[in-house]
């Protein structure tokens, strides 16, 4: 059973900090998105391709998550990548293999399912690193599937979206939050308790 998310507030400036490896990049302003691209799944192909090259059987799971992974949906340009990985805490079995290939480690988050965050090397990614606890990769897939099964919590997603991204944020982080109430009502239509 899919487990609705815990928290939906937004992490303050100083927890984002806190999390944030490397300088914090700067951000103000409307979240731009940019109209579905068909050549976005094919974007996705090519790094998970790259990812298990690279770290062979440590990958237990590899999805494309997030709205690029659902046909017809605006998006921020960025390919949202789960991968699980035996133990995100044994930084030394994945992060080096990862750096060495171009990838940037930009979050550590050992109090959230122990995330991690990579930039890609040669496309926008967001490689979300998770462990065993799979909640939130659940919670990413039911939404996924859900939507590309059902155009009118689609569209309202959409919407959403759409509205939120003719408002200001501090961070992107605050405008994750600001979806967070339409997806907890699509995942409870999809299943998730």
């Amino acid at each position: 059973m899919v487990k609705l998310p815990e928290s939906t507030e937004a992490l303050t400036d100083d927890e984002l900090a806190a999390v944030t490896v490397g300088p914090a990049k700067a951000f103000g302003g409307k979240i731009e998105l940019a109209p579905y691209d068909a050549e976005w799944p094919q974007l996705y192909e090519r790094e998970a391709a790259h990812i298990r090259k690279i770290l062979g059987d440590k990958v237990l799971l590899l999805e494309h998550v997030g709205s690029t992974s659902v046909p017809g949906l605006p998006a921020k340009p960025i390919i949202d990548i789960d991968l699980q990985v035996p133990d995100t805490s044994d930084e030394n079995a994945y992060v080096p293999h990862l750096t060495l290939a171009g990838y940037v480690l930009t979050v550590r988050e050992p109090e959230w399912y122990e995330h991690r965050m990579f930039k890609g090397p040669a496309t926008n990614i967001n490689l979300h690193v998770f462990g065993t606890r799979l909640d939130e990769v659940e919670r990413h897939l039911l939404l996924r599937d859900w939507l590309r099964e059902h155009p009118e919590d689609r569209d309202l997603y959409r919407d959403t979206k759409v509205e939120l991204s003719r408002r200001e944020f501090r961070n992107v982080n605050e405008y994750a939050s600001a979806k967070t109430r339409v997806v907890v009502e699509i995942l409870k239509r999809a299943g998730a308790r």
